[in-house]
């Protein structure tokens, strides 16, 4: 959901640390009840996120605002108003002034299925999963290289 660099180069065995995390998620996962997940509910928060991100884009953006590759892209905003280099809400991709590749997009349109599959636990579920990309299931489902977290 959200774009950085490392501080730190990546240590050598992260493959190893990605492919045990996304298991990890996918054990908790099967503990999820089946009607919360792909489902219309799910499908209204992700309605709802992609409502307030847009209210937020709205809100602050000062840049360009497109659809690219399926999500709302609103450039421009604050740097205060968004996490990281920029944060999937929803259907919204909030960043500031930076250029937004297609690369970037497609992994940003990997957090928008997300978002699709869990709805409002999507939140909660990424914060479980830690603000470190290396370690954060979702980002390594969406692709580190892509998201600029480690070079490919």
């Amino acid at each position: 959901m959200r774009i950085s660099f490392p501080a730190d180069p990546a240590p050598a065995h992260w493959r190893e640390i990605a492919a045990l995390r996304v298991e990890h998620g996918r054990r908790i996962d099967a503990r999820i009840p089946r009607w919360l997940l792909d489902s219309p509910v799910s499908a209204v928060g992700c309605a709802a996120a992609t409502a307030l991100g847009w209210l937020w884009g709205t809100l602050w953006s000062r840049g360009r605002v497109e659809r690219r590759e399926g999500l709302l892209v609103f450039r421009g905003m604050p740097a205060w108003t968004f996490g990281r280099g920029g944060v999937c809400v929803g259907g919204c991709f909030l960043t500031g002034d930076r250029s937004v590749s297609t690369r970037l997009l497609r992994h940003e349109a990997v957090h928008l299925r997300q978002w699709r599959r869990y709805g409002v636990l999507m939140p909660v579920l990424y914060l479980l999963a830690g603000r470190n990309p290396l370690r954060n299931r979702f980002e390594i489902e969406a692709g580190l290289e892509a998201g600029g977290y480690v070079s490919g």
